[in-house]
């Protein structure tokens, strides 16, 4: 059975990623595949290298009134504004299977458009293991943010936040900008800052230690903390006491909270910059509850309200890896890159059956929770 795949254009703004790059779209191409890819003002990759590829050009918004027998892919969710049913397959992720704000009604719209959804966040092999994230350059991107946030604070006042920052071309030129920051701060006096990143086992922390070791921070200042060292339940007085704090977990069931105004209320606290890279900012659960705005690269801090200690800031932004979207998307779509080669038989195969059985348990748990 052949496939009809169609990369739908992103429209979260500053989303330059993509979840087929022109190298797996000449792949799944020779794979009998046929593939339509939209124009997209903001995607990392120009529209050229798609075509180059074999990919059929469309117009922006076309997936909309594409035949039903196309599987519609993208990263992340549609405008909140878009009501319409959805009457197609659907790869992306959706951000509805944890009582997120709003998920009755994302899923709703498939629900009356007789549509399907594969949430790209739950896609998981035999093991359980997802098959593809972006984890890694999440935690990258995250730290550097952080870096950057703490140095800012260190060569400006208390009144100015951090300004807008802007996807970069590469790594190289990433690391480049923030070290120029964190050695101007440095030179203020300030002394290298202790970061605490939570979830550092996982692809995420390690991402994040990847560029603080780049970035020239220490690895005796980087506290690394995972499941052993939060067994005993939050609050924790050590990220009172850290500079920089970086959350990397994955949030799958309730848990005591990380930190608390509690500890934040405290003359002594050392803690200046938060950086949320799970970003549960709507989950009832989101373990750090200090804040509630989901933050955008054009105003990447809140201010925490805090009646003790110095200015306090969070970073909340859920699609960090977009600071690097060429190869982040690389990275994630080589990854997906195999499943995707099971799409003709994905009436069969374990991925994608796993993710089907799971949007329908989740369409029955929302009619259910309406009807009550």
């Amino acid at each position: 059975m052949s496939v009809t795949l169609h990369l739908r254009a992103e429209t979260k703004p500053m989303e330059a990623r993509a979840a087929l790059t022109p190298t797996t779209v000449q792949h799944l191409i020779s794979k009998g595949f046929k593939i339509y890819v939209e124009e997209s003002p903001q995607s990392a990759f120009d529209i050229n290298e798609y075509k180059k590829a074999g990919a059929i050009i469309v117009p922006k918004g076309d997936w909309i009134s594409a035949p039903r027998d196309r599987i519609i892919i993208g990263l992340k969710e549609m405008p909140e504004e878009d009501k319409f049913p959805l009457v197609h397959e659907h790869i992306q992720f959706a951000h509805c299977y944890k009582n997120q704000d709003g998920w009755k009604d994302v899923l709703k719209r498939f629900i009356n458009g007789n549509g399907t959804l594969y949430d790209l966040e739950f896609l998981e092999n035999d093991e359980g293991r997802r098959v593809a994230a972006f984890g890694f350059y999440a935690g990258f991107a995250g730290a550097a943010l952080g870096l950057k946030d703490w140095s800012f604070k260190q060569t400006h006042s208390n009144n100015e936040d951090l300004p807008g920052v802007a996807p970069f071309p590469n790594e190289k030129s990433l690391i480049k900008d923030i070290k120029r920051d964190y050695q101007a701060a440095l030179k203020t006096g300030a002394k290298k800052p202790t970061v605490l990143i939570i979830g550092a086992l996982g692809r995420c922390g390690s991402g994040a230690i990847d560029f603080l070791h780049k970035a020239g921070v220490p690895d005796s200042n980087i506290i690394k903390w995972d499941m052993k060292e939060t067994a005993r339940g939050g609050p924790f007085q050590e990220i009172a006491q850290a500079d920089i704090f970086i959350n990397c977990i994955y949030l799958s069931k309730p848990i005591p909270p990380f930190i608390n105004y509690k500890l934040l209320n405290n003359k002594n606290r050392r803690l200046r910059t938060v950086v949320d890279v799970s970003a549960d900012t709507t989950n009832p659960h989101n373990p750090i509850p200090i804040y509630n705005i989901a933050t955008v690269f054009n105003e990447p801090t809140v201010r925490v309200n805090t009646t003790a200690g110095p200015k306090l800031s969070v970073i909340s932004i859920d699609h960090l890896p977009s600071l690097l979207p060429r190869e982040a998307s690389e990275f994630f779509a080589r990854d997906l890159l195999p499943s995707l080669e099971q799409l003709p038989e994905r009436q069969t195969a374990p991925v994608w059956v796993k993710a089907e059985k799971l949007f329908e348990r989740n369409c029955a748990r929302a009619y259910r929770s309406s009807k009550l």
